[in-house]
């Protein structure tokens, strides 16, 4: 008959077990120098124990918080009116820069290639890849509409964790292209950019899909490498946010020397990780007419501060300067669209509220308020679109 064995006595025989494997000695003396099995459960505590502890501070969560509330970033927006607002912008842009450890000193040439050309249909998709910096290339595809007027507006479009640009063009793994409105957070965000007209640079981002390292590629389709690449950047006083929005600027170089691209009309579009690059892209260079950022705003307190998020989010030393609010306002006057979802986990619904408001008066103070868009879907961590495509469509 099989005696029922009891968690307790299940958890004393597991212990004595891994004691005699770990020591050498046999079961029966590892038995022997056990405590009794109440011991694997935590010991009682003394009413002065309990005491104790109720007054100390052992949470590392509410501990960043509080280190959060210590801070005053020193070029928080304080301006009221255009003159002042674009004196702040000059030292925020230079210090954000900064912060993400600096761009190259020189533009390496592109040296870009065009690796194959595929027609769907009511766009073609060309594979490319060009270089962005010594030692570093990117690839992506540029989808261009049929039977559209050139020279075209244009999109850098970036995708976020998950199989990386093929999520957003609808690459399956196969090699076969997935039909409109396949499931993901993503939505094919790229392709519904080409079918409303835009030429649509799909880059992918480094660490995701075809740049991850060998491990990543070795570990399945959905498997990155920004945490190896993105905790290495730190030791090189760089970030792997600054690295990606390079890559952006370079993939701009790469779309004003096509011929169907009309230079006047860039804008960036990502959604979660593609939208952190999307935003600071817009931020840093005037090139970009647009900014779309969906899944990401937020503020730093009530996101990567209280969430647990991957480390290409962070760039040391930030919040000295800047909240995340403060950096939308480098965009301005230029224009910005920010999507939240409602139940959005991980980027809080309520910490978007909170930053767009801050961002909104920024904006203001620049004499342009229409040009901060905000809009809440009923959605989760995802792309929506609905209202960012109208946007888009007025400010492109």
């Amino acid at each position: 008959m099989h005696r029922h064995i009891a968690r307790r006595d299940f958890l004393k025989q597991s212990a004595i077990a891994g004691a005699a494997a770990a020591t050498g000695l046999p079961a029966a003396a590892a038995r022997a120098a056990m405590p009794d099995a109440d011991a694997t459960a935590p010991p009682p505590r003394s009413p002065h124990e309990l005491a104790t502890l109720a007054e100390r501070q052992l949470d590392s969560r509410e501990f960043c918080l509080s280190v959060y509330d210590t801070v005053a970033p020193s070029l928080a927006f304080t301006a009221s009116e255009p003159m002042a607002a674009r004196r702040w912008q000059k030292k925020a842009r230079a210090r954000l820069t900064e912060r993400l450890g600096g761009f190259p000193a020189t533009r390496v040439p592109l040296n870009a290639e065009v690796l194959e050309t595929r027609d769907l249909g009511a766009y073609t998709r060309e594979k490319v890849v060009f270089q962005t910096r010594e030692r570093l290339s990117a690839i992506g595809y540029l989808l261009l509409p049929k039977d559209r007027p050139r020279p075209l507006p244009a999109i850098v479009a970036l995708p976020g964790h998950g199989r990386g640009v093929d999520d957003i063009i609808g690459l399956a793994a196969d090699g076969t292209q997935l039909p409109d409105g396949a499931p993901g957070y993503a939505h094919q965000y790229a392709v519904q950019c080409v079918r409303r007209g835009h030429a649509t640079l799909a880059l992918e981002q480094l660490g995701f899909g075809m740049r991850r390292d060998d491990a990543a590629r070795k570990s399945g389709p959905t498997t990155d490498s920004c945490r190896p690449a993105a905790t290495s950047a730190l030791l090189f006083g760089q970030t792997m946010a600054g690295w990606r929005t390079w890559d952006a600027m370079r993939a701009i170089d790469y779309l004003v020397t096509r011929p169907e691209v009309d230079a006047r009309r860039i804008a960036t579009l990502g959604a979660s990780g593609g939208g952190t690059v999307s935003l600071l892209t817009a931020a840093l260079d005037d090139r970009v007419r647009v900014g779309v950022v969906s899944a990401y705003f937020n503020t730093f307190r009530d996101s990567i501060v209280s969430i647990s998020h991957c480390p290409d989010n962070y760039v040391p030393g930030l919040l000295q300067d800047m909240e995340l609010y403060d950096v939308a306002g480098l965009v301005a006057p230029r224009a910005l669209f920010v999507e939240s979802g409602r139940n959005d986990r991980i980027f809080p619904i309520a910490g978007s509220q909170k930053a767009a408001e801050h961002a909104r008066r920024i904006f203001a103070a620049f004499g342009t308020p229409d040009r901060f868009g905000y809009a809440i879907h009923e959605g989760v961590h995802e792309f929506d679109g609905v209202e960012a495509f109208r946007f888009l469509e007025r400010a492109l």
